[in-house]
């Protein structure tokens, strides 16, 4: 007996359309301000269906994307989901998203570098390849020439 195999949705996606109906519903999410510390909570108290894991996730996306992290290297207030202020950004936050952006553009610039040589080094390869083929067929047609 066969049963049918039911997909489970991935936790990643789920996420993804989470924090799109996050930024729908709410300014904060849609301006990417400075989140209140505990917006976790508000979010569950006014959506008390949502899953705790898959918001979890969403709000890691959210406040790890670049302009979020943009934002809170300059930012001095945090907001609420009404957007009303909720408290101050501390100078260890600014800190923080400065170097996790530090980090980043460090590491796409390292990847970035690394595609390039890997790149040259392919195109010496087909370079190199090519040249012995042109040798072999070189070789071939001097030493298959008929001798009279």
């Amino acid at each position: 007996m066969n049963t049918p195999v039911v997909a489970t949705p991935n936790p990643v996606q789920t996420a993804r359309v989470l924090l799109k109906e996050l930024q729908e519903k709410f300014a904060v999410f849609r301006d990417y301000l400075p989140l209140a510390i505990g917006i976790d909570k508000q979010l569950i108290a006014r959506l008390p269906e949502l899953n705790r894991k898959t918001l979890r996730i969403a709000l890691g996306m959210h406040t790890n994307s670049l302009r979020y992290l943009k934002g809170m290297e300059k930012a001095t207030v945090r907001f609420d989901l009404d957007g009303n202020h909720a408290d101050e950004v501390t100078e260890v936050h600014r800190t923080h998203a400065s170097e996790t952006l530090r980090e980043r553009f460090k590491k796409n610039a390292e990847q970035r570098k690394a595609q390039r040589v890997a790149e040259a080094a392919q195109l010496a390869a087909e370079k190199a390849a090519r040249q012995h083929a042109e040798k072999l067929s070189q070789l071939t047609a001097k030493f298959s020439r008929t001798r009279s």
